[in-house]
């Protein structure tokens, strides 16, 4: 089973450094060149439009990593038609894959994502530096020593690892949000369901008292006792099961019981 929709944007976020709230906006297509770029390294990032609003410009970001598939022997067709709709279905499938791909063939070793994206088309963040790339692109080998973050990147980094921090407390509550209107749903059903069953349970308990009423007052014309009336010990079988009540159950104050919810003729 593929990782979460919010595990997935926290990772991306610390990979690329983009700061994006939803996953849908991998639909532009941008964040899937830069972890292709983390792969492989030499990605044109210059060409990749970061801040594209619009599908032509989308689809100019798909091409670039066509193109990189292509070069590399990736053997995956990429959705283009559905992701650039930026829905969350599309590109949380793709992401998922991209996302095993990336575990499996990462390198190893720190990825400079910003210094990576210096003039890059449409890049908001400005002011960081570097002294020097490596050849790859930005990419340290594991093996070889990892590149020098200056104070301005180790700032910018730090501040988008609590970026991931907020979208990830902000995502979680969305999700706990959902889980409260979904019980919210599931109590206002349970409780129309209580005041069914209490209703019927109401009608018979009122013509129960009407026959034994009637019965009382037949039986007493006659001189006879209640008892002996045939349908009487069957009404009074009903009644003791109607007020029956289980171990431990305690019936509330009647103060309380008034307060909470008030029933006409409530006799139980």
């Amino acid at each position: 089973m593929g990782e979460s929709r919010t595990e997935l944007l926290a990772w991306l976020n610390d990979l690329t450094q983009l700061n994006y709230t939803k996953l849908e906006q991998a639909g532009t297509g941008a964040a899937y060149c830069q972890i292709f770029d983390s792969i492989y390294g030499g990605v044109p990032l210059k060409k990749v439009k970061f801040n594209a609003i619009a599908e032509p410009d989308y689809i100019s970001n798909f091409k670039i990593l066509q193109k990189i598939f292509k070069d590399k022997n990736v053997d995956k067709i990429i959705p283009v038609d559905g992701l650039i709709k930026c829905k969350l279905q599309d590109n949380l499938a793709f992401m998922q894959w991209v996302k095993r791909f990336w575990d499996e063939n990462y390198p190893g070793g720190e990825y400079d994502a910003l210094a990576c994206r210096q003039g890059s088309k449409g890049v908001a963040r400005t002011g960081v530096t570097r002294s020097s790339t490596t050849a790859n692109g930005g990419r340290v080998s594991s093996t070889g020593k990892k590149a020098t973050k200056t104070p301005a990147a180790r700032s910018a980094s730090r501040g988008g690892r609590a970026s991931v921090l907020d979208n990830h407390s902000a995502s979680m509550i969305i999700d706990l949000n959902k889980q409260i209107a979904e019980l919210k749903l599931t109590v206002d059903g349970l409780e129309k369901e209580r005041d069914f069953y209490f209703g019927k349970l109401r009608e018979i308990e009122i013509d129960v008292q009407e026959n034994m009423e009637q019965i009382d007052a037949t039986c007493a014309e006659a001189q006879r006792k209640p008892e002996e009336h045939e349908a009487y010990p069957i009404l009074q079988s009903i009644q003791t099961i109607l007020y029956s009540t289980e171990d431990g159950f305690e019936v509330p104050p009647e103060d309380e019981e008034g307060k909470e919810e008030e029933y006409d003729d409530e006799t139980f």
